[in-house]
């Protein structure tokens, strides 16, 4: 019998990626005026509260799912894949060290890699092909009619339960949760994180933090140039 390949999976935003595709996105799609303009100072105050603690990040992320999905209605696909190609052409190496270093060795090590993020679909793959190059990837999808036009609806949130999506993945793929490695920085991450043998929680938010110490798991911070696993309370340089 064949034995089974090792899975990893990871979060994108805030954990391989140092800021948000979904806001660079909208930015994008603002600048190109596929979206009025005004969005982009909506999406500057949503992420303004949250570095001036006036809101949780969980509120800044549900904040640009909500605008996405109000001014994505009647746009085209073509548009948003373009859009998604200049964002990730110009941000893709803004990524942080130990999440590079970590990708680096599990794939040495013939690890299956996935990644689940809520950002959009498009600019998710997008992201992968230039830069992650993984096995599988994961966004949220929106609804298209036949013409390629969004119909304001979302289709599908992988973010809602990352968890379900992973025991589903491992299964139909043959693949094995022993010795398995996950990575997440808020709560909606806890859910996969739960599932495997190596959970890691990467900057995380106070809810995952409070779940990551409840169950024992790894965490890590990265300040700047510097990797501090916050478990040992030991300076780390790479993995």
């Amino acid at each position: 019998m064949n034995k089974k390949q090792k899975i990893a999976i990871f979060d994108i935003d805030g954990t391989i990626f140092r800021k948000n595709l979904q806001f660079e996105l909208i930015n994008e799609l603002s600048w190109m005026n596929i979206f009025p303009r005004k969005v982009r100072d909506q999406i500057v105050t949503l992420y303004t509260n949250w570095l001036e603690h006036k809101g949780t990040y969980e509120q800044y992320r549900i904040g640009l799912v909500e605008l996405y999905e109000k001014y994505i209605r009647g746009c085209k696909l073509s548009d948003v894949e373009r859009a998604s190609k200049m964002v990730v052409s110009f941000h893709q190496d803004r990524t942080y060290i130990f999440a590079e270093s970590i990708i680096k060795k599990l794939r040495s090590e013939n690890y299956h890699l996935i990644a689940i993020s809520g950002s959009p679909v498009e600019v998710v793959k997008e992201y992968d092909k230039l830069h992650l190059k993984f096995d599988a990837v994961f966004g949220s999808v929106y609804d298209l009619n036949e013409k390629g036009i969004y119909t304001g609806q979302s289709q599908y949130e992988p973010v809602k339960n990352k968890g379900n999506l992973v025991k589903q993945y491992v299964y139909e793929n043959n693949l094995t949760l022993d010795d398995s490695y996950g990575m997440g920085d808020t709560e909606s991450d806890a859910s996969f994180l739960g599932l495997v043998a190596n959970p890691i929680a990467f900057n995380p938010n106070d809810n995952l933090k409070a779940i990551a110490q409840k169950n024992g798991w790894r965490i890590v911070v990265e300040k700047k140039d510097v990797v501090y696993d916050m478990t040992q309370c030991i300076n780390m340089n790479l993995v």
